[in-house]
């Protein structure tokens, strides 16, 4: 992987073939003011893990693999379920629980766009478990909403 947040800066970079590089649960690739791109791999049979944002929008694009995309209302209510591939999206509106389950043979990469800005610029989590681990949190420059309720579940 060549790519490396450089923050609120102008930047421009192979967006597929970053993702489909890249080796880790999450890679913070760029931080906006108002937006953020990570890139994500997650194994097979893995998750990326049941949560809602209630102040944050998010876009979530397969580059490579096969996923389960659930959402709903709340976590023991997620009416949509969908099976998602290779060049489809996923349009998570704030406050939806939400979760996508790699459901192939091979890892399942993806890009994700959260507006607003939702982890530390340059963060990288090579696992799931080091994302549950760390403290994690947007720029101070970053614009987010006055009162932000805890959004992990």
């Amino acid at each position: 992987m060549s790519i490396k947040d450089i923050g609120p800066s102008p930047q421009s970079f192979d967006l597929e073939t970053e993702t489909l590089e890249n080796p880790n649960y999450r890679t913070v690739a760029w931080s906006g003011k108002y937006l953020q791109v990570t890139l994500m791999s997650i194994p097979v049979g893995e998750d990326i893990g049941l949560e809602a944002h209630p102040e944050t929008d998010q876009f979530i694009r397969l580059d490579g693999g096969r996923g389960r995309a659930q959402m709903g209302p709340s976590e023991d209510d997620l009416s949509f379920d969908q099976e998602v591939s290779d060049g489809w999206c996923v349009l998570v509106p704030a406050g939806s629980w939400h979760n996508i389950t790699n459901i192939g043979d091979e890892p399942m990469q993806v890009y994700t766009i959260y507006a607003p800005q939702h982890h530390a610029p340059g963060k990288v989590h090579v696992t799931k478990a080091d994302d549950d681990e760390t403290d994690d949190e947007p720029a101070e420059w970053s614009v987010q909403p006055a009162d932000v309720p805890d959004e992990k579940a």
